[in-house]
């Protein structure tokens, strides 16, 4: 099992990011999410940490796959990534302020923009199959240099909750 897991939540044509206070992803946006605590699956880890970060009591998501990246050579980790879609009557406002950055939404144009250069690298990469693709996969980042020289994608066959 991997340690970590990420929980994008959706509303209409746009993601609540968060714009990290604290590394590894300081000042870029990235979708909010955490450590998995022990004896807790990786569904429960993504609905606890949306609450813990938004305040958002999300009732389920849905798991789209899994990011795993390896750093100069070495295996360095892995997250469960989730989907969570919000009602569109439902009323978040941003920006807010919260111990780990800033939170906003942000419309999936501006987040795949090709001159963006203000999220999380890995997420231009992965971020349409999660949002289009009723397939999960492993998306696989080599990381060299802290840049990534590689990126493969491969389908997943065994669900996550």
């Amino acid at each position: 099992m991997y340690n970590y897991t990420l929980c994008l939540i959706r509303q209409n044509h746009r993601l609540l990011m968060l714009n990290r206070d604290f590394a590894p992803t300081k000042g870029l946006w990235n979708g909010v999410g955490g450590k998995r605590e022990d004896n807790e699956t990786p569904l429960e880890c993504a609905l606890r940490e949306a609450f813990e970060e938004t305040g958002i009591e999300l009732k389920d998501a849905i798991f789209k796959g899994i990011v795993t990246w390896e750093v100069d050579g070495t295996f360095s980790g892995g997250m469960y990534v989730f989907l969570s879609e919000l009602p569109q009557d439902y009323v978040y406002v941003t920006p807010r302020k919260i111990n780990e950055g800033i939170l906003d939404w942000k419309s999936i144009d501006w987040i795949l923009s090709d001159d963006n250069f203000g999220v999380g690298e890995m997420i231009p990469l992965f971020l349409p199959k999660v949002l289009n693709s009723n397939e999960c996969y492993e998306h696989k980042c080599t990381i060299s240099n802290k840049k990534i020289t590689n990126y493969t994608l491969t389908p997943v066959h065994h669900v996550i909750d």
